[in-house]
Order: C-alpha cells, then sequence, then structure tokens
C-alpha cells in the first residue's frame, strides 16, 4: 500500500482528501502546518506529498526546499491557490514534481497522484524472484551478481517482468519490444529468451520465467 503524506492546513479540504484517498487504498499521513509536515517527513517513508502552499510555521515552499536538501526522489504536487506563471515556476524550482490549483477536481488530483507514482516506480528495481534490474542503471542482478545483457535483451526481459503476470503474446512482443507492426517471424523471441535464460542460469521449466506454449511468455514470482 503506498503512503502518502499530506500537509494541508484546511480541516475541510485535508479531511475530504483523507477520505478519498483512503477509499482508493493509500495509506494517508497528515500534518496543519509546515514544520510538523516536515518532521513527519523525516521521520518515516513516504510514497509521494501532497503539499499546501500556504501553511502556518512553515510555507509549502520552505517544506519543499528542505525536503529536496535530502530527498531528490520522492514525488512532491503542490495544492495552490496561487495562479501566476511566475508563481508556478518558483514551485517547480523548489523541487515540486507537479502542481495543481484550488478548487480542484478529486479524479484529476488522483490521476496526477497515480502519474508520479509510475513515473517513481519506474525510477526504482523491478525484481522477479533473485532477479533485479536496476532501469536507471540499464544494470541486471540474478542473486545480487551482476549480468552482462545485450540491449534488446536487456528490451526483452524488462518487458516480461513489467507484465508480470500477464501472458504476453509473441505478437505483442515483438510489435512493442521490436516496434515491428507486420509480418514478420516471431521465432527471433525464442532465440532472444534461449540467451536471456543462459545468462540468468535459468531452466527452460523454471517459473520466473515460462514458454506458454504455442502463445508466448509469462513472467512470475
Amino acid at each position: 500500500m503506498k503512503q502518502l503524506l499530506i500537509i494541508e492546513d484546511e480541516e475541510g479540504i485535508l479531511q475530504f482528501l483523507k477520505q478519498g484517498l483512503e477509499e482508493e487504498n493509500y495509506q494517508i499521513s497528515s500534518a496543519t502546518n509546515g514544520l510538523d509536515g516536515l518532521t513527519l517527513f523525516q521521520n518515516e517513508k513516504f510514497d509521494l506529498v501532497l503539499l499546501d502552499w500556504m501553511l502556518p510555521e512553515m510555507t509549502g515552499l520552505e517544506v519543499c526546499e528542505k525536503i529536496r536538501e535530502t530527498n531528490s526522489k520522492t514525488p512532491i504536487i503542490f495544492l495552490t491557490a496561487k495562479d501566476t506563471v511566475q508563481e508556478t515556476v518558483e514551485g517547480l524550482k523548489t523541487g515540486a514534481n507537479d502542481y495543481i490549483k484550488k478548487p480542484f477536481s478529486f479524479d484529476e488530483l488522483l490521476e496526477r497522484i497515480k502519474v508520479q507514482l509510475r513515473d517513481k516506480t519506474e525510477q526504482e528495481m523491478l525484481t522477479l524472484g533473485p532477479i533485479e534490474i536496476n532501469l536507471q542503471k540499464h544494470a541486471v542482478t540474478v542473486n545480487k551478481c551482476e549480468v552482462s545483457l545485450t540491449q534488446k535483451e536487456f528490451d526483452l526481459l524488462t518487458y516480461l517482468v513489467k507484465n508480470k503476470g500477464n501472458v504476453c503474446s509473441r505478437t505483442q512482443i515483438i510489435q512493442d519490444v521490436w516496434d515491428i507492426h507486420f509480418d514478420y517471424d516471431t521465432g527471433v523471441i525464442d532465440v532472444f529468451m534461449n540467451a536471456i535464460r543462459k545468462k540468468l542460469n535459468l531452466k527452460v521449466d523454471e517459473d520466473y520465467i515460462k514458454t506458454i506454449r504455442g502463445v508466448g511468455y509469462i513472467a512470475n514470482d
């Protein structure tokens, strides 16, 4: 469950956000002033921060700046009544990832949260059993030992892991990984899969990446 921190001094807005986001299965912590919000952030781990611009004790800008001194990754979305371009730019320059102007639609805010959490996921590790894929470093390890893959092997493995739990047909793979949208010999996928399994020391019938005969492949923990 993703944990969100809301720093908002308007009680009505705070309760509205807490109720709505908890119904969407987010775990919520909150503070009604900037100083308490910053303390909460420093003492716990959060996946995203919703930060009001105008706050007692410390402004949202000051909180954002303090967070960014030690944390560059956690997404921050400003909730603001500010509406000038200059003020918006100022907020983004402090390190915010996005902003939404009050009054706002909850559905729009929810989508913005999902976008930021997807971006965060992209920056982190993908895992499949003992296999870890670092998307930023373009590195793959098995049981913490680094494995050297070609670009296309890396792309294919990443695609399967991102779609973990779903059967990926050879047609889908050739379109999405090879960007080929015409009749093509999908047997090339099997060649790459054999190479990947060999490098990762996976057996053909091992559950982490299984062949679905006549269809394609599925990755499972």
